[in-house]
């Protein structure tokens, strides 16, 4: 039997805190949540290695690293609504719960949404809330967001997804910018989503998050 909490820790002293996450709320969600149960059956084993994780054709779990620097990058609060877009199996919608008061996670394949539902149940995530529908529209009636993360990258985000976020809020989203990604948080101020810089990773572009191709004859 694999000693999962033990590859817990691991994960977290070699893969989140020499990253410079340190808040304790990230640590400690990290430290709780079981990985290994929001990943398909034959990836239990790979469920800690550093690396994005297939879940489904052109959709991943974000690395560790990536999911903790993007938290951080927030700066999430505990009586804060989040939504989280594409949650897959749900393991980013869990962490999330354990920090903010209510995750609203969203997932358009619908086999993703009945695992990420069952595997949150049985994990006592019950701050959490998942709606099947398509990422790229998010869940507006239950809105609008203290923050919104995105589970996968994007080349562009909707309009309609910031139309969302709360004024003053937060979004995080890795940005592919031809085989490059960077990770940026937009704060909405006025009306407006203004983006920085917040570290460098990369994972494959969601379905809805692609920019418009201009052909040209």
């Amino acid at each position: 039997m694999a000693d999962f909490a033990a590859r817990r820790t691991m994960m977290v002293d070699t893969q989140v805190r020499p990253n410079d996450v340190t808040k304790f709320p990230i640590i400690d969600a990290m430290l709780t949540v079981p990985r290994e149960d929001f990943v398909p059956a034959q990836q239990r084993e790979a469920a800690y290695v550093g690396g994005n994780i297939e879940i489904a054709r052109g959709r991943v779990m974000l690395e560790p690293r990536t999911l903790a620097k993007m938290l951080d990058a927030l700066d999430l609060q505990a009586g804060e609504l989040v939504l989280d877009i594409g949650c897959g199996y749900g393991y980013s919608s869990a962490v999330i719960a354990r920090m903010a008061e209510a995750v609203v996670a969203v997932e358009e394949d619908a086999g993703l949404a009945e695992q990420a539902e069952r595997r949150l149940a049985d994990a006592g995530a019950d701050n959490v809330a998942v709606i099947e529908g398509a990422l790229a529209a998010g869940a507006a009636k239950h809105g609008p967001y203290d923050a919104i993360t995105i589970q996968g990258a994007a080349e562009t985000v909707p309009a309609m997804i910031l139309e969302q976020l709360k004024e003053g809020g937060r979004i995080a989203c890795l940005f592919m910018e031809n085989s490059l990604g960077v990770c940026r948080i937009g704060h909405k101020a006025d009306g407006r989503v203004a983006w920085r810089f917040a570290f460098n990773a990369s994972a494959p572009v969601l379905p809805g998050f692609a920019a418009e191709r201009e052909f040209t004859l």
